[in-house]
């Protein structure tokens, strides 16, 4: 497939590092040389300098052939022109477009991106991700990642284990065997900044970071196994009242459990804006690190804290300040992927990788046909992939424990005619099936070929 990606930022980048590593056709396009220069001497892509939504720029990156184009610059409007051109005068099949502004994803206005208006396929908004996931987080603030798989049916939980943890030092079979009940597998395990796939005879470790696909029924249970109990949100204090905090406080009010909402957002206007948007969350105008204004937020109280401030170290900063005044869980923001090995050594429990989310999202909406969700883990070293088994794949009729998996990759769970069922060894994949797997990186490209799915369109 050839694809051309504009915008060769942290988001665009990665998607070119997923694509290109799928030997896919990529060529990256960016006004910045630099950048540029950065994606074709790290990967097997192409790159063009110049205006992504110039039709000469388009032309020279190879747009009268292309399948796809991403749009991922840093400007709403370039990215909107890019999709329209790249309609108009070469005809690419498939646009996707990173769209940040409010006012061009209100509901009432859809209609803008109809093939005869502003021909976009997909529209993927960052801030929309990122509330969504730290939504995610409030549900399951134990953990420092999640993400709903098989329409909700099952869970991916990232989890830190403590020394009081239980099952230390006891082997993945073993746990197997002890809870043979429990709709639930340790997939990942981070230890030591290594992630791996477990093999059945490894064992946990205290500050070991683990990923577990599991029943929705069966969340609570795991978390008690993993040393972690699940404490009911009742008052949140969210730092930061932009689009991402109001669209949290918003759900919030909505949600049918009686949450205490409290922001702080240090902007006049913005906390304005977002004291009329809100009926019963109380919005306090002030600096969030301020000790006298968290007090007066009720931090000590608090069941979480939400630090979604447009600045990394404020973020951190809020969430650590937070850490030290309550037993609140911390939940923190951070685009610089750098930053993310501080989150541990800081007592902050978990964080959302705005640009992480995003490349999940256009992953999803590219790997289309039967890939039927992505999520990308840590920065690009593996996935959690939601994939339906065709007749004509290499799995089909195969028992687990048969199939052609590669090391970096286990199936977490399958969905099989509205039913979540628990993988062994011995369980035959059927046509029809939905597996979520989890793929190390390196993995992903045999694992598409065992599904046999084509990056289709249509």
């Amino acid at each position: 497939m050839k694809v051309i990606i504009c915008g060769a930022g942290q988001v665009g980048w990665q998607i070119a590092r997923h694509l290109s590593g799928e030997q896919n056709n990529v060529t990256v396009v960016d006004n910045n040389p630099d950048l540029v220069r950065r994606a074709t001497e790290s990967l097997d892509v192409q790159g063009i300098s110049g205006f992504a939504s110039y039709p000469d720029i388009l032309d020279s990156a190879g747009a009268r052939d292309a399948d796809m184009i991403i749009a991922a610059t840093h400007s709403d409007e370039v990215n909107m022109v890019t999709c329209q051109v790249a309609h108009s005068v070469f005809s690419v099949p498939r646009k996707i477009a990173r769209l940040r502004a409010q006012s061009y994803l209100t509901a009432i206005y859809s209609d803008l991106y109809r093939r005869d208006h502003v021909p976009i396929d997909v529209v993927i908004s960052p801030e929309k991700e990122v509330a969504e996931a730290a939504l995610h987080r409030l549900n399951a603030p134990q953990a420092f990642d999640t993400e709903d798989f098989l329409g909700g049916q099952v869970q991916l939980l990232g989890l830190l284990l403590d020394e009081d943890c239980a099952v230390l030092g006891t082997p993945l079979r073993q746990l197997t065997d002890l809870f043979s009940t429990l709709r639930a597998i340790v997939v990942g395990v981070r230890r030591d900044g290594t992630l791996f796939a477990p093999e059945p005879n490894d064992q946990l470790f205290a500050n070991d970071e683990i990923y577990v696909i599991t029943d929705r029924n069966d969340i609570d249970r795991t978390l008690e196994i993993f040393g972690k109990t699940r404490r009911r949100q009742e008052r949140v204090v969210i730092i930061g009242g932009g689009n991402v905090g109001l669209a949290v406080a918003k759900a919030l009010e909505s949600s049918t459990n009686r949450i205490r909402t409290k922001v702080i957002e240090r902007n006049r206007a913005c906390a304005e804006r977002a004291a009329d948007a809100l009926e019963r969350t109380i919005v306090l105008n002030g600096d969030g690190l301020d000790d006298s204004l968290l007090a007066e937020a009720g931090i000590e109280r608090a069941d979480a804290v939400l630090c979604v401030t447009d600045d990394d170290k404020v973020n951190i900063l809020a969430s650590v300040r937070a850490k030290t005044a309550s037993n609140a869980q911390t939940i923190c923001l951070v685009n610089d992927p750098s930053l993310l090995s501080l989150m541990g050594p800081l007592g902050i429990d978990a964080y959302i990788n705005p640009r992480a989310t995003t490349v999940s999202s256009i992953l999803r909406h590219v790997r289309h046909g039967r890939v039927r969700g992505v999520y990308s883990i840590g920065d690009a070293e593996a996935e959690v992939i939601e994939a339906q088994i065709l007749s004509t794949s290499r799995l089909a009729g195969r028992k687990i424990g048969e199939a052609e998996f590669p090391e970096g990759v286990l199936v977490g769970a399958i969905g099989r005619e509205g039913k979540v069922l628990r993988p062994k060894a011995s369980t035959r994949i059927l046509e029809g099936d939905i597996l979520v797997m989890f793929a190390m990186s390196p993995d992903i490209p045999e694992v598409e070929r065992l599904l046999q799915v084509s990056i289709d369109f249509f």
